[in-house]
């Protein structure tokens, strides 16, 4: 007997099962007596009937239909097993992590820039994550009418107005065209926020979007790099000093040849000419210390004394009457 009993027992469980599978349906068969429901670490099962959601399990483990499952199934509470009769229910089997997702503009999105008339063609990549977060919401919309639903096919729905959403979020507020990844964070929260409200239908909401890098045409690129270097070094001249100095003493320019005859010429001038400007400027500055130290003498010192008619030898007091002579 207990043969017959159970020969049409089944075993309810995610069949095909894929680490990228968002939801996998078990459906259009009849659960009999004995069968038995196995939820794996990460999934949800949620038993329908008649489109209706009649019990969400979520704790993992291996469960007896008749015992353990149909007691809490909100209409079916009541039903009983027959010999030839079984209940037919949809087994709707989530997966319950977050998805990470990589993602890239396949064109160039002309951003308007009054630089540029045409626009500046950037391209981004990054990554966003999302997770499965209402189920009623995911039934009715996408589970109602589909047996599995892949991270692929979210990301299709995502990569088709991404375009546009970078676009409204670069151009508002003018921010610098020229540096943008400055404002990737800014940016990106924007985006975040337009995104979740498209998929919330859905039952899925975005947890995350980060942008990784924005990149423009080599052209643009050579030139933001050229200005930022400017812009670092502040005086070219002093730069091009600097950089035949380095590599003179790096040994990258070697003597034999006009380009090091020249270096070397230019480098010893100016080696010379701070020579001098040194010597000039302690020259002044002993001049200066002099003049602070001599006092004002205010005329000549005079060939005889006024006082006692003894010639002068050159001091500043009279040597014979003691008579200050300036």
């Amino acid at each position: 007997m207990s043969f017959f009993r159970n020969q049409f027992a089944n075993v309810v469980e995610w069949e095909e099962f894929r680490d990228d599978m968002i939801f996998w349906k078990w459906n259009n068969r009849e659960i009999k007596k004995g069968s038995r429901l196995i939820i794996q670490p990460g999934q949800d099962a949620i038993f329908i009937n008649n489109g209706k959601i009649e019990g969400i399990f979520q704790e993992e483990g291996d469960y007896n239909v008749e015992s353990q499952i149909i007691p809490f199934l909100s209409t079916l509470k009541g039903f009983k097993f027959g010999f030839n009769s079984g209940m037919r229910v949809e087994v709707l089997f989530v997966n319950t992590k977050e998805f990470t997702v990589k993602w890239g503009t396949k064109n160039a999105i002309n951003i308007p820039s009054p630089q540029l008339p045409g626009g500046i063609p950037v391209r981004a990549n990054g990554t966003f994550n999302f997770k499965v977060n209402d189920y009623i919401a995911l039934i009715d919309k996408i589970a109602g009418v589909k047996n599995s639903y892949l991270v692929e096919d979210v990301k299709i729905r995502i990569t088709s107005i991404l375009d546009q959403l970078l676009m409204k979020w670069i151009s508002k507020e003018g921010k610098d065209m020229f540096n943008l990844q400055a404002n990737a964070f800014e940016i990106a929260q924007g985006i975040k926020t337009d995104l979740d409200m498209q998929i919330l239908d859905s039952g899925m909401t975005i947890t995350g979007f980060n942008i990784m890098s924005f990149n423009y045409p080599k052209e643009i690129q050579d030139m933001i790099t050229k200005n930022a270097s400017h812009g670092m070094i502040g005086d070219l001249q002093r730069y091009q000093q600097v950089s035949m100095t380095d590599g003179i003493a790096s040994g990258k320019v070697k003597g034999g040849g006009t380009a090091a005859d020249m270096a070397g010429m230019m480098m010893g001038m100016g080696m010379a000419g701070q020579m001098m400007k040194n010597m000039n400027e302690t020259a002044q500055q002993e001049t200066s210390n002099q003049s602070e130290a001599s006092p004002s003498s205010g005329g000549k010192i005079p060939n005889f004394c006024p006082n006692c008619g003894e010639k002068t030898s050159g001091g500043n007091f009279c040597s014979n009457c003691g008579q200050k002579l300036v």
